[in-house]
């Protein structure tokens, strides 16, 4: 008797269109929001367990407390052996995490290491990049292949940043906007990959 099962693909794609590595590893998933259409390669890590200890009252509208340690966009491109961390910090006396909120279109290389509290859309993070805790990126930033961002530093919009620790080097030219969207880049990857655009 021949079983006619659909072979396993490489990735496990949701009905949102995320495109999530069957070797990716997502910790705490119930903590992990994703806005869709982003793609998780293969040993990308997202730590969804570092979730704030100490509970946040709950609103008044009854509605249960929101306990997303990491919060990533549409049309986000996490590369392969990249590691998304939840920021953490002493407060009230005792060790929390802060969540991590990701904008859309926003590309995180290969072997980055991100501990930011936010990351703005449109936004390109290097190869072996580390960001700092509680670093702030804005909108339209090229961070440039190992920049290590200190902790708490604040990247202004359309910014390039480069070196250990990073610097603000120069500009993103108005004509580089375009370079920043991730939706062709989305559709090279999955289950039935298409070919990048020439």
């Amino acid at each position: 008797m021949s079983s006619r099962r659909v072979p396993r693909g490489e990735y496990i794609e949701t009905d949102t269109g995320n495109k999530v590595a069957r070797k990716a590893t997502l910790v705490g998933t119930q903590n992990i929001m994703l806005g869709g259409k982003t793609v998780i390669q293969p040993e990308a890590m997202i730590r969804g367990d570092l979730v704030r200890t100490i509970q946040a009252p709950a609103p008044a509208s009854g509605a249960p407390p929101n306990n997303t340690a990491v919060s990533i966009g549409r049309y986000c491109f996490l590369s392969k052996g990249c590691c998304l961390r939840p920021p953490g910090r002493p407060y009230k006396g005792a060790f929390t995490y802060m969540p991590l909120r990701m904008g859309d279109h926003v590309y995180v290389g290969p072997g980055a290491v991100i501990q930011a509290a936010s990351i703005g859309s449109h936004v390109h993070i290097g190869a072996k990049v580390v960001v700092g805790e509680f670093a702030i990126i804005k909108d339209y930033v090229r961070v440039l292949d190992g920049a290590v961002i200190p902790p708490n530093m604040v990247i202004p919009s359309f910014s390039i940043v480069a070196g250990q620790p990073a610097r603000v080097i120069g500009e993103v030219p108005e004509g580089m906007l375009e370079s920043f969207e991730l939706r062709d880049l989305y559709k090279t990857v999955g289950n039935n990959p298409q070919p990048p655009p020439v």
